[in-house]
């Protein structure tokens, strides 16, 4: 069982910046895993955000976020951060962690079957 708890969404002005951590518990898998974050905004679909492979050498983005967002992770604390630069109202929405053991570069929600809970983020203009 793995469990993905994430934190630090929260309220901020356009043009400011967050920093979403996920932790991972539970069945020890964390190095073996790719990390994903998605998103979803009221009465929208779930949508790709950011995803790391298990090496975390390898790191692929949605255009609406790249050069503005960075996805890392630290093994010693297995742990997956989102910094979020630049931030615009229209990425307010609910953050999701999730985690694969599939390879190769993972986009779609169905590919993870672990989910966290999300974390809010909510951007003003």
């Amino acid at each position: 069982q793995v469990q993905l708890v994430e934190s630090g969404g929260g309220l901020v002005q356009a043009g400011g910046s967050l920093r979403p951590s996920c932790v991972a518990s539970g069945r020890t898998i964390f190095s073996g895993d790719a990390m994903a974050w998605f998103r979803q905004a009221p009465g929208k679909e779930r949508v790709f955000v950011a995803g790391i492979n298990w090496s975390g050498h390898s790191s692929y983005y949605a255009d609406s976020v790249k050069g503005r967002f960075t996805i890392s992770r630290d093994y010693t604390t297995n742990t997956v951060y989102l910094q979020m630069n630049s931030l615009k109202p229209e990425d307010t929405a609910a953050y999701y962690c999730a985690a694969s053991t599939r390879p190769g570069t993972l986009k779609n929600d169905y590919e993870y079957p672990h989910w966290g809970q999300g974390t809010q983020v909510t951007v003003s203009s």
